[in-house]
């Protein structure tokens, strides 16, 4: 992909999703710079962007802890003098979490508040402290990850919802504010993607009915996202902000 040679982003999350996208951009000679709680998920994305010819580092990192947020962007800055992207695609998605996230009746107010520490608080921070990295090189592009779960309802996951149509209010916010200082921001929102944590927390039945009632005929692969993303964060897109883009399959449509 043409305008991502020399560029240098900083993933907020690995796994799956991020894997995917760390190999597009190391394609197009980026550098990344990963952090996610698991060191093992953050050095196999790194490594995906440098085995794609690109460069790339890792660290662990929980970006709802401010000291943590603070070194990571410290440490993009000390390995190669500038951030010109950020990828928030990190989310309190673990089994064991996403089991404690149900109903507004009954959700556990500590599940609800660690969701939101890391969902919403977390990309907050990484924002506050990439931003002004950012802008002092002249600008550079923000993709944050969202779901199609803010558009469709679910009847259960309301930490989850909530924390993720926060993000697209906040997506536009860095848009208008700084966009005249040559900051873009957009949001990617997956539909059902065949990641780990996907067929760990959703039972084939499951899944099998969504491709039911998606127009595409398959469920999307992490390539589906990272590509995007990638665009996102090339010089293509440097006329497109304050959008969202839906990458499902067509089981969103709207204006």
């Amino acid at each position: 992909m043409e305008g991502l040679e020399g560029k240098v982003v900083v993933f907020a999350g690995a796994g799956g999703l991020a894997t995917a996208t760390a190999k597009f951009l190391g394609a197009g000679g980026a550098k990344v710079v990963v952090s996610d709680v698991v060191a093992e998920s953050s050095e196999r994305t790194a490594d995906a962007a440098r085995s794609a010819g690109g460069a790339g580092i890792s660290t662990v990192a929980d970006i709802s802890d401010v000291d943590q947020v603070k070194s990571l962007i410290d440490l993009a800055i000390a390995e190669y003098g500038r951030i010109d992207g950020l990828f928030n695609v990190a989310a309190n998605i673990h089994p064991e979490e996403v089991a404690k996230d149900t109903h507004v009746v009954d959700i556990d107010l500590a599940a609800w508040q660690r969701t939101i520490d890391v969902n919403l608080t977390g990309y907050l921070l990484t924002l506050k402290y990439a931003l002004p990295q950012m802008i002092s090189g002249g600008g550079g592009s923000v993709v944050n990850t969202i779901s199609d779960a803010v558009y469709a309802g679910m009847d259960d996951k309301v930490a989850y919802q909530a924390t993720k149509a926060g993000i697209t209010a906040l997506t536009r916010h860095v848009a208008r504010k700084y966009g005249k200082a040559g900051v873009r921001a957009n949001s990617v929102s997956p539909g059902l993607v065949l990641t780990e944590q996907t067929l760990l927390n959703l039972p084939e039945d499951f899944r099998n009915s969504f491709i039911a009632s998606t127009p595409a005929p398959r469920l999307g692969v992490p390539d589906d996202i990272g590509s995007t993303v990638a665009f996102l964060m090339s010089d293509l897109s440097e006329w497109t902000t304050g959008q969202v883009f839906c990458v499902d399959g067509g089981q969103t449509m709207r204006p």
